[in-house]
């Protein structure tokens, strides 16, 4: 009884491996099969990496990084982001925000800070303040808080030293 594999011959119709490839591309490149100079060689783009919450998570911590993140479950802290943020419906996030743009399904009780775009859906709910470029509000949506948008540095006028905040209060698509 042996306690090695014996080594048998390669076949002569079996393709090559990958070290005698790495080994022919160093010395010569047209060495390389075809269907290997044929296949695209793309990185993946930086902002198509997302991350999730999934629906049956409950985490509390801290959220700080440049992807875009996904919350399905339940979060509690603070999330800061140069990426996108997506409250899904169903889902609920506590703390304060900070992403380029932000996308509010299900429930957020905390202030949206520098946000240059965000938007509240129909099954949204946002319980805080919030700073933004640009503000899309569906009707059904439900917000409690003051808001401010559409005086970014870029877009604001000379000679503006503040942006006017108003107060407003939103239940069930009717504002006061």
């Amino acid at each position: 009884m042996a306690l090695w594999k014996e080594q048998t011959a390669p076949r002569k119709d079996a393709p090559a491996a990958a070290s005698d490839f790495a080994a022919r591309k160093d010395s010569d490149a047209s060495a390389e099969p075809s269907y290997i100079r044929e296949m695209p060689r793309r990185a993946a783009p930086r902002d198509a990496i997302e991350s999730v919450i999934g629906a049956d998570l409950t985490i509390e911590g801290k959220i700080e990084g440049s992807g875009h993140i996904r919350v399905a479950g339940r979060f509690k802290g603070d999330v800061t982001v140069e990426g996108n943020l997506t409250i899904e419906s169903g889902a609920k996030l506590a703390g304060g925000v900070r992403a380029h743009a932000v996308t509010i399904a299900g429930e957020l009780d905390g202030n949206i800070l520098d946000a240059a775009r965000v938007e509240l859906l129909a099954s949204g709910v946002l319980v805080g303040d919030l700073k933004a470029d640009s503000l899309t509000v569906a009707a059904g949506s439900r917000m409690r808080g003051r808001v401010e948008f559409g005086w970014s540095d870029t877009a604001a006028p000379t000679g503006t030293s503040a942006a006017p905040v108003l107060p407003v209060e939103l239940e069930n698509g009717a504002s006061s």
